[in-house]
């Protein structure tokens, strides 16, 4: 059982909105976490019905960001609607943060949407993971000396689209990815990271990975032609996460 620190709970019960779930994302969810990392905390809350009714605009998003000088927390949630019409697309984003198995707080409302999200599963996920690792190998060129923290980056995106493609299931930990495809130099690279020395140079000329993730991008390419899921989220997953939202928003007035 993971233990948290207590900010992260601090930081939920302080919360202004119900909240449906928070949960640890960045590179604790990742599985290599330094030291002085920082706790990636995202969730979803409930704006009262009031607010959401109302012809004034109000923001859909609450940031916080704090530092106690032994725990730095930056929390984000969305509210239920925007998260839903979020989790509809092909953003694996929001997916993570969904399906993170590190918990801070959950809700039966929680418990619902996890049962909703293999239906808005996609193959055009594959496009955000595609994005996502190529943007990562765009700023690791341009470094002057390429750095251990954006390589490991760029191999978590990669590794997550083609497991997801291959298995329908997101998986965000580096190490468990690589137990498929063991990469030795993975597991180097993030034992460095994990003893805080992200920062420095990677051990061998980027070159000497380039044909790895080349080979990983054809992979997860080929993958989504060849993936069991769906083009598009079917209408009645649609439907149903649509009517979770209105579900929650009200049962929220009701407990408010």
């Amino acid at each position: 059982m993971t233990v948290y620190p207590p900010q992260l709970s601090e930081a939920v019960q302080e919360h202004p909105f119900p909240l449906v779930f928070a949960t640890v994302s960045g590179a604790h969810l990742y599985g290599f976490p330094s030291p002085d990392s920082d706790w990636d905390l995202r969730g979803v809350h409930v704006l009262p019905l009031r607010e959401v009714l109302g012809l004034d605009e109000v923001p859909e998003t609450y940031a916080l960001e704090r530092d106690d000088g032994v725990v730095e927390l930056d929390l984000v949630t969305h509210d239920v609607c925007k998260f839903a019409r979020l989790l509809l697309t092909r953003n694996g984003y929001v997916l993570e943060q969904l399906l993170s198995p590190l918990v801070v707080h959950t809700s039966p409302a929680h418990a619902e949407l996890l049962s909703l999200a293999p239906g808005v599963l996609t193959r055009w996920h594959a496009h955000h993971y595609l994005g996502f690792t190529a943007n990562q190998w765009t700023l690791l060129e341009r470094e002057d000396v390429p750095r251990v923290k954006p390589l490991l980056y760029a191999f978590r995106t990669v590794l997550t689209g083609l497991h997801l493609m291959r298995t329908g299931e997101i998986e965000a930990n580096l190490e468990v990815l690589n137990a498929e495809v063991r990469l030795p130099f993975l597991s180097e690279l993030i034992a460095l990271k994990r003893a805080g020395r992200e920062a420095e140079p990677l051990p061998d000329p980027l070159d000497t990975y380039r044909a790895e993730h080349e080979r990983l991008v054809r992979e997860l390419g080929a993958a989504k032609e060849m993936t069991h899921l769906p083009n598009a989220v079917p209408d009645t997953v649609r439907h149903a996460v649509s009517d979770w939202v209105v579900r929650v928003r009200l049962e929220a007035e009701r407990q408010g």
